[in-house]
């Protein structure tokens, strides 16, 4: 499916500020927003690194923001020199933050690492006896009933069931009984550390292998299924009659054999471009689900807490300091995770190191202000216009919590990496407060400090 125009632009710029490939991200053509003037017909060639920026000139560029009361008591930015390698500037920094959505960089970086950008995950269709059949679920975070017009596309159970009745047809055979398997994941489906509404509320779903629109009773609503994997089941089994094959019963939980002969399967996305959809979009399910692929690929188990196990030894052979972090999910919906600004940053400044080509999709995801994700409404208030299009983070929203975490090149073209965040707002100013790390990133993109 092609990618819209709108985003098609957006990564590919996300791509050349990474690669170093635009002298300064000033370059975005201002006819994008205003459908005024015209990009330039050849950009110059970056040729060095910028201005290196200082502790002194970047703390000078911050401090009126970082004063401001709406961001509460315990706020805090951390500044890396990604050009050159370094740490310039923090503030607040020395203690632990609630990260909220911030802590999505952590579980998608370590599933790009331990899996590889173009893994993907099979939800398979099994014999397991004549006129006996099984779904088994891979895990795949985007699976849906039918294809939407979205990016990027999804495996679907309705191609699933188009290639499994014809093999069936093949066999001669026209009636079978359904079962289905979610064993690949293992633990409760639920979080015990999340609060009790988010559930019920389809804020998130029980996490399974098996589950076709994040488990959703209807595409894009958010009430979900009390069991997923059913549900996943008795689409499978509709589509399958529309096709011709009889289901004799309701689908059953079954266990498919390791021998089970293969009927057919369907493929997600690389795991590149559901990291891209996850972090664009803040999508908490698909964040759980690739926890838990984290812990399998890791040794440790589909359980969450295997998952959170699997995400602390990745990020130590990143060479990441995981020792004050607490972790408890893979989408930062619980308030007891604690994680320090640099560990933040740091999932954003592996990715942009020479050394991980492999984690590239980590940036090229990241929403971009003004432009697309959860920063497309943002960077509309004042001291926000310098961000816009070049400032590239994924967002963190809870009450009382707002944090930012990414990069920007600043106006000489030196490569920043930023975690920002406070976990103290007061509710009444929570607005005033997002947008002071607004501006507070705005700023660094001025910089040249």
């Amino acid at each position: 499916m092609a990618r819209p125009a709108r985003a098609a632009f957006v990564t590919l710029l996300a791509t050349a500020l990474c690669a170093g490939l635009v002298s300064s991200a000033r370059a975005v053509p201002a006819s994008v927003r205003t459908g005024a003037a015209q990009a330039p017909a050849v950009l110059a060639p970056l040729t060095t690194e910028g201005a290196a920026p200082t502790a002194a000139g970047v703390g000078a560029a911050l401090a009126a923001i970082l004063k401001d009361p709406s961001l509460g008591p315990h706020h805090g930015i951390y500044v890396y020199d990604a050009s050159r390698g370094k740490p310039v500037f923090s503030v607040g920094a020395s203690t632990p933050y609630t990260p909220a959505s911030t802590l999505k960089l952590l579980t998608t970086v370590s599933a790009l690492s331990t899996l590889g950008p173009d893994h993907t995950f099979a939800t398979k269709v099994v014999s397991t006896g004549k006129g006996s059949i099984v779904l088994v679920g891979g895990g795949d975070p985007l699976l849906a009933v039918k294809q939407a017009n979205d990016y990027p596309a999804r495996a679907t159970l309705q191609a699933l069931a188009a290639s499994t009745a014809k093999a069936l047809k093949a066999q001669g055979v026209a009636s079978v009984t359904l079962g289905y398997d979610a064993s690949l994941f293992t633990g409760p489906a639920v979080n015990a550390h999340w609060e009790a509404n988010y559930v019920p509320e389809g804020i998130a779903a029980p996490t399974s292998a098996l589950w076709v629109n994040e488990g959703r009773v209807s595409p894009g609503m958010a009430r979900r299924s009390p069991s997923p994997p059913l549900a996943a089941a008795v689409s499978f089994q509709k589509l399958l009659q529309q096709y011709g094959i009889k289901v004799a019963a309701a689908p059953k939980a079954a266990l498919a054999p390791s021998t089970a002969a293969l009927l057919a399967q369907v493929k997600s996305p690389t795991l590149g471009q559901i990291v891209e959809y996850i972090n664009l979009h803040s999508d908490n399910d698909g964040a759980e689900t690739l926890l838990r692929h984290v812990g399998i690929a890791t040794g440790n188990g589909g359980s969450y807490v295997g998952g959170v196990k699997g995400v602390r030894a990745t990020l130590t052979k990143l060479g990441l300091d995981v020792s004050k972090a607490i972790i408890y999910d893979g989408s930062g919906l619980t308030r007891a995770n604690k994680v320090p600004l640099d560990l933040l940053a740091g999932a954003v400044r592996v990715a942009v190191s020479k050394d991980h080509p492999e984690l590239r999709h980590l940036l090229t995801g990241l929403p971009i202000a003004g432009f697309n994700g959860s920063l497309r409404e943002r960077f509309t208030t004042a001291g926000t216009a310098t961000g816009l299009g070049l400032v590239h983070a994924k967002t963190g929203t809870l009450t009382s919590v707002h944090s930012l975490a990414g990069y920007a090149r600043d106006r000489t073209g030196t490569l920043l990496v930023f975690a920002i965040a406070s976990d103290s707002v007061p509710v009444p100013k929570t607005l005033d407060a997002r947008a002071a790390l607004d501006r507070a990133t705005a700023a660094l993109a001025n910089c040249g400090c």
